[in-house]
């Protein structure tokens, strides 16, 4: 039997039941063990250790670092204290999960790789869409050639939680102080699924707007991607208006995929259908999911995934390093938003 991994975690705002929720099951299973929380107010820390079955509470990091020596810290806190976070664990020798936003700015982040480098550490970035099963499935089809050569992707955000004076304060209030939204924090994650089913970037151009008057940063815009291999994108983002779902933050929005072959759609409860080519039929396509927690339990996939690599060496995805690239694309979107112009990536980014 492998080894328990010894968790710690810092961190208990609102996303954090998702991940807590992921160790308790891995803990449950046999396979970590989860043996401090940190927050910096202890009270919150000791009411998630008895919900979470923890054994330690702390308010400061790096005494629980010191005090536990665990195998893998789980960074669960807003964008601004990550990179104090992350050194104290790289620091230590500790491996790291770290949530996204990595850190507030491109320089930050590509100061903070560096170091992870230089040190020789291993930091995972907590990048969960592309775990979605929904995204999974896709991959597997265009794997499969289901369409053929893939000509252009859609992907509509339609989450509708951003209208009013009171939108977001519910679950993250600090998304109305970020004077970078709707890209920074929520397109980021189809940047990466992007990338995970058509390859890398080459091109964006973008258009962003802020419709909400109450929030700092842009909560709509379009985005047109250039992939290497030819293929097109556009991802359509509008954080007031909704989509049809039972769930409308399970898949966030609907995506389309148009090949060569055939078309592929994904509904907003998690459903895929293929249309062939030349064909009026819609089929719906099986495949086995679970609906639990967040995004088709997306984040103990991710975190099962860690677990995994750690314990039997299996492949990583979304190290820090190479979610750089995701970070450079941002800042190009960024840059083409402000110039009205389109904006050349390079195919590597040097980390």
């Amino acid at each position: 039997m492998d080894r328990k991994l010894r968790i710690a975690t810092v961190g208990t705002g609102y996303f954090s039941q998702f991940q807590y929720a992921a160790w308790q099951r891995l803990a449950e299973q046999g396979r970590v063990e989860l043996v401090a929380i940190c927050n910096r107010t202890v009270t919150e820390a000791e009411q998630f250790i008895q919900r979470y079955g923890a054994k330690e509470a702390f308010n400061d990091f790096e005494t629980m670092l010191n005090r536990t020596q665990p195998d893998l810290v789980d960074i669960i806190t807003p964008p601004v204290t990550h990179p104090d976070y992350v050194r104290l664990a790289v620091d230590h020798g500790i491996p790291a999960i770290c949530q996204k936003p990595f850190t507030p700015s491109l320089a930050e982040a590509t100061d903070l790789v560096n170091y992870i480098d230089q040190q020789n550490a291993q930091v995972v970035i907590h990048e969960n869409f592309r775990f979605q099963p929904w995204y999974a499935e896709l991959h597997r089809q265009l794997s499969a050639g289901a369409i053929g050569e893939p000509y252009q992707v859609a992907f509509r955000l339609r989450p509708g939680d951003g209208q009013g004076a009171e939108a977001y304060l519910d679950r993250q209030p600090y998304f109305q102080q970020m004077e970078r939204f709707l890209v920074h924090e929520t397109a980021i994650h189809l940047i990466d699924t992007f990338r995970y089913l058509f390859g890398e970037v080459s091109a964006v151009y973008a258009s962003l707007s802020k419709l909400n008057p109450v929030i700092a940063g842009e909560d709509a815009g379009l985005i047109i991607f250039d992939f290497e291999g030819g293929t097109r994108g556009l991802f359509d983002g509008n954080r007031l208006v909704d989509h049809k779902a039972e769930n409308r933050r399970l898949t966030m929005g609907e995506m389309c995929i148009e090949g060569a072959e055939g078309t592929l759609m994904l509904d907003g409860d998690g459903a895929i259908h293929l249309r062939k080519h030349s064909s009026n039929e819609w089929i719906q396509i099986e495949y086995h999911w679970e609906n639990r927690d967040f995004g088709g339990d997306c984040v103990y996939r991710l975190q099962k995934h860690v677990v995994d690599h750690l314990q039997h060496g299996s492949a990583i995805t979304n190290s820090a390093q190479a979610y750089l690239r995701n970070l450079y694309i941002e800042e190009a979107i960024y840059k083409s938003a402000a110039t009205g112009m389109k904006v050349a990536l390079p195919i590597t980014v040097e980390s």
